[in-house]
């Protein structure tokens, strides 16, 4: 009977595990919708949360910065010579060429000398004649006052010969007068150069005749050894510069080229002019340079900075961090939670990459691009963090212009 039981209950579990595994498989489903209806959840609530702005940042540091003043200036030699014919006659040789270096006292034209080494004999016989007729007016006085001593001439005779070697000692002086004058005139013969410098393009050649007074040009001479540049610098800058130079300070300027890459000399400020030009609200300043090098080149534009001063332990910014909202500066200072904040600064120096900046303290990052997108408490995406990007003694070395 135990079989027989057995045998008629097994039917029904055959019948009972397809209901089972049926079931099991509504809920696999159930879960897995379930599941996916979490993860479309989760994802649209992501894409409901703000996405923060991308930016590049920097970092606040401390250092030294110099406080430059920059203006247009021309160089300007300390002497341009133009030299004249000072007598009239034929030129015979011209010594330099073209655009040469010539030394000081070194011979440049030559013009003919004959017609005044013919003079100035002339004026040297005059004198030695001259001189021997003195000569022999003094000697007849000498005895005229011995005789007048024994009474043996009279008062008269002495005096006349004393107005004799009165006139002969005119004559004489005359003479070495005329002698003097004709030995400048030979002078004039031979041009040498007055001054150290670069001879311009030839005016004259020999065979020409030149005419005292005619104002013709024989050639011109610039100094280039030293050299000064002038430049304008606006009169708000003058209150600073003339307390620098009143504390007996030297100010140094460095000239750059056009481009403002190239240092092409350093020199010193030698000069201020003595008032402000009206039209244009800028007093001149004239700096000296060495110019051994000669890249300074006489009427050449060039960009002159002048150090002002230096200004130590200032808190340094990248110049792409600071921001201006009409006359207000200010950065955005990255707070750690991925949010930005308004800084108001205020701007001491700046050049290029590096400002110095007060209201500020060193060690904090700021957005230095993305500002269409940021305000105050903003998210933020930090994109390229650029640590350490400012260091302190940067700016000393490329220099800062002063705001």
């Amino acid at each position: 009977m135990h079989d027989e039981s057995l045998n008629s209950s097994h039917p029904w579990r055959k019948r009972r595990w397809p209901w089972i595994v049926a079931v099991l498989i509504v809920l696999g489903i159930v879960v897995l919708v379930i599941l996916h209806y979490l993860h479309v959840a989760a994802a649209r609530r992501a894409s409901a949360k703000p996405q923060g702005a991308a930016i590049a940042v920097g970092h606040s540091t401390t250092g030294d910065i110099n406080v430059y003043v920059q203006a247009l200036g021309t160089v300007t030699p300390l002497r341009t010579i133009t030299v004249y014919p000072q007598i009239t006659g034929q030129i015979e040789s011209v010594h330099f060429r073209e655009g040469q270096i010539v030394k000081k006292g070194e011979a440049l034209i030559d013009i003919d000398p004959r017609p005044y080494q013919t003079t100035l004999t002339q004026a040297e016989g005059s004198l030695e004649r001259d001189e021997g007729l003195l000569a022999e007016a003094r000697m007849d006085l000498k005895r005229y006052q011995a005789a007048y001593a024994r009474n043996a001439i009279s008062k008269q005779q002495l005096d006349d010969q004393e107005a004799t070697v009165v006139q002969d000692e005119g004559s004489v002086k005359g003479d070495r007068g005329a002698v003097a004058y004709d030995q400048v005139q030979l002078s004039y013969c031979h041009i040498v150069s007055p001054v150290a410098g670069r001879v311009g393009l030839r005016l004259v050649d020999p065979g020409n005749t030149v005419f005292s007074g005619s104002g013709s040009t024989l050639v011109v001479i610039t100094q280039l050894e030293p050299t000064t540049v002038v430049f304008n610098v606006s009169e708000d800058e003058l209150p600073a510069v003339q307390a620098e130079l009143n504390a007996g300070r030297t100010l140094s300027v460095d000239a750059f080229d056009r481009s403002h890459e190239t240092i092409l000399d350093s020199g010193k400020l030698t000069a201020l002019d003595n008032q402000i030009d009206t039209t244009t609200g800028t007093v001149k300043f004239r700096a000296e340079f060495p110019n051994r090098q000669r890249k300074l080149f006489p009427n050449q534009f060039v960009n002159a900075r002048l150090l002002l001063k230096t200004l130590h332990q200032v808190t340094l910014v990248p110049s792409a961090a600071v921001q201006h909202n009409g006359t207000q500066a200010f950065v955005y200072v990255v707070k750690t939670d991925d949010t930005v904040a308004v800084q108001p600064v205020t701007v001491l120096a700046s050049e290029n990459d590096e400002t110095a900046v007060d209201g500020l303290a060193a060690g904090v990052e700021l957005a230095t691009n993305g500002f269409d997108r940021l305000e105050a408490g903003a998210h933020v995406n930090v994109r390229t963090p650029k640590t350490g990007s400012t260091t302190g003694g940067g700016a000393a070395a490329g220099g800062t212009t002063a705001p």
